[in-house]
């Protein structure tokens, strides 16, 4: 009788019952696994998968991996279930903000330190928590792939197979293999991650050593060509044959296919951005829902902006409505949409919070699209600077320390701001910061959902947008350094690092149209070395620019003794290349002089 574990009976029952109610237009994986402890007393291997319901399947995906506990340590079968079922459970408890990447390192980071810290615990060596590892994440239209072991992973498509995996072991003898990477086996876990497109009929087999080492691809390819069995019966088939083939070992695999892709068309995606009306330009005096707008706080040719209060909770809030301008701009009112999602998953002090709407009568759902924002009593930075042209440098590094707090929670949630300028930087009356406007954040695991919308306008504001989104490039956290940079130098100086107006979007070909013009020429007592960490936060080329906010912060601080080294020891044409360039026409044309002079006698 098989011996099945129970780490993954119930996941591949849900998995089930889902594909008896699964949409066409949705992601749909079918999952089947047999596992048996072939000859030997315990069964150490464990497989699970789970496919979630609605938005979590699109947001985060399908799952399913597999272990195989180390054989020599008696703890073999704790460390492979735990395994599967934490990584499950753990992945699905990450931000839906994270990229898949994000949240498996950190998950299986995670699982590691606590499989190798309990393993030391342990009395003697065969009683450590170590295991093999494979599983497969499937998110919209792709599979991303994380293994470290000798469990295996392999593709069957179009009728070939291929293993997609690699083998982390050696073989000291013919007969014996010693694992050289595993979860808890050290401190540190190094997982190999790789993704492919998926295409609909796609198989995926999981299998451990028991079944891998006893049957070669042209026997596994011959039952994943079955057709007209379950996937639980092919996986059945595959482990009853490893053990006649003479396997010594547990016997596993897991089989998942790919049933159905997301095929959203551009007609479904205007259908779900245009559902909601856009509310008409309004005056103070009128009501929308259960908001009574008491004043126009902003009026322009992207959206509108209004002071009202909820009549339910007689609270201030701030009305922000598209403008009608985009009613059929699907990229704009995606940006629209992103930003209620983004504004209200975020919970903190230093982050506008978009609130869920009130609905009129506590009843009816609003027909109309706006977002109900946090009333921020204040001023934009913009108006601070109007307010204070020569800051004292404490003043600026206070400001920029409290802007610093607020991009890192951004950072923390895989986001980029992608559009940060001082009219986004609100300062409330007690002086704390808000980063407001979130219609161009980048989210890392929105961005791996696949939709027929492609992002054609640039986002953020001329001068100050990180150069690489010039240049078509992907925007990190290090393209936000870049705007918070030009900031910081403009607070410090009333102006801006480079000459912005030669910088037009359509001209844009490589890093050298832009040239930052030294900050002490502006501001006087500006010392070198603070010139010198604006000139790196700055740096038009990504990979010259900090890597952290916290090294600028601190530079901004204290004096950076090794630039300010390298900028003495440079010649001059790196130190002052205007200065160097004057003084050689200035010697090209005492030469040219003197050499008229002496031609002419």
């Amino acid at each position: 009788m098989p011996d099945f574990a129970t780490s993954k009976q119930s996941p591949l029952k849900d998995s089930v019952d889902q594909q008896k109610h699964s949409s066409i237009k949705m992601l749909d994986v079918l999952f089947g696994g047999f596992s048996d402890k072939g000859v030997k007393v315990q069964n150490q291997d464990a497989f699970a998968a789970q496919q979630p319901y609605g938005s979590a399947r699109e947001l985060k995906g399908s799952i399913v991996c597999i272990a195989d506990g180390v054989s020599c340590s008696e703890n073999a079968q704790q460390a492979s279930h735990t395994s599967v079922t934490t990584f499950i459970s753990d992945y699905f408890s990450t931000p839906d903000s994270w990229s898949v990447k994000d949240s498996v390192a950190r998950v299986l980071s995670s699982l590691n330190s606590w499989l190798f810290h309990y393993g030391q615990q342990a009395s003697c060596r065969q009683n450590q928590l170590v295991t093999t590892f494979s599983g497969i994440i499937f998110k919209s239209n792709t599979a991303y792939f994380c293994h470290a072991g000798d469990s295996r992973i392999y593709l069957f498509r179009q009728g070939k197979l291929e293993l997609l995996t690699k083998d982390h072991c050696y073989f000291p003898s013919d007969n014996n293999s010693v694992l050289t990477r595993a979860l808890g086996m050290d401190s540190h876990l190094e997982v190999d991650f790789f993704q492919r497109e998926l295409q609909l009929g796609d198989r995926f087999l999981l299998t451990t050593d028991g079944v891998h080492d006893s049957l070669n691809q042209t026997q596994l390819s011959k039952h994943l060509s079955e057709q007209q069995l379950s996937l639980e019966k092919i996986a059945t088939a595959i482990c009853l044959e490893a053990e006649e083939a003479g396997s010594k070992d547990n016997l596993s695999c897991v089989i998942a296919e790919i049933n159905s892709l997301p095929n959203i068309d551009i007609d479904e995606v205007h259908q779900q951005l245009t559902a909601l009306k856009i509310p008409p330009v309004m005056k103070a005096g009128v009501t929308i829902d259960n908001y009574f707008i008491e004043k126009v706080i902003h009026s322009g040719s992207r959206s509108h902006v209004y002071l009202a209060r909820d009549k339910n909770t007689d609270q201030k809030v701030v009305i922000k409505a598209p403008s009608d301008n985009f009613a059929e701009d699907l990229i704009y009112l995606e940006g629209f949409v992103r930003e209620q999602w983004v504004g209200s998953r975020i919970n903190h002090k230093s982050i506008m919070k978009i609130q869920p709407r009130a609905n009129k009568d506590n009843q009816k759902k609003s027909p109309f699209l706006y977002h109900v924002c946090e009333y921020i009593e204040g001023i934009t930075l913009r108006q601070w600077m109007y307010d204070n042209p020569q800051p004292s440098f404490n003043l600026v590094r206070e400001m920029t320390a409290k802007i610093i707090a607020a991009l890192r929670v951004f950072q923390r949630q895989s986001m980029v701001h992608r559009d940060l300028k001082p009219e986004n930087i609100m300062i409330d009356n007690d002086g704390n910061i808000k980063l407001i406007d979130f219609g161009t954040v980048q989210v890392s695991g929105l961005a791996e959902i696949n939709s027929p919308l492609i992002e054609d306008t640039l986002a953020g504001a001329v001068g100050y947008i990180a150069p690489e989104y010039l240049l078509g490039q992907q925007g990190v956290h290090r393209s936000d350094i870049f705007s918070l940079g030009v900031i910081v130098y403009e607070m410090l100086t009333g102006e801006l690092p480079f000459k912005t107006p030669l910088i037009q979007y359509q001209q844009v070909t490589n890093y050298d149209q832009w040239k930052y013009r030294f900050a002490k020429r502006i501001r006087k007592d500006i010392p070198v070395w603070l010139d010198l960490a604006l000139q790196k936060a700055t740096q038009p080329n990504i990979s010259s620019r900090y890597t952290a906010l916290s090294e600028f912060l601190k530079d901004l601080t204290t004096p950076n003794m090794s630039m300010v080294n390298k900028i003495e020891s440079a010649p001059l044409i790196e130190r002052n290349p205007v200065g160097f360039w004057k003084m050689l026409s200035a010697v090209l044309v005492c030469l040219l002089f003197i050499q008229t002079y002496l031609f002419t006698r």
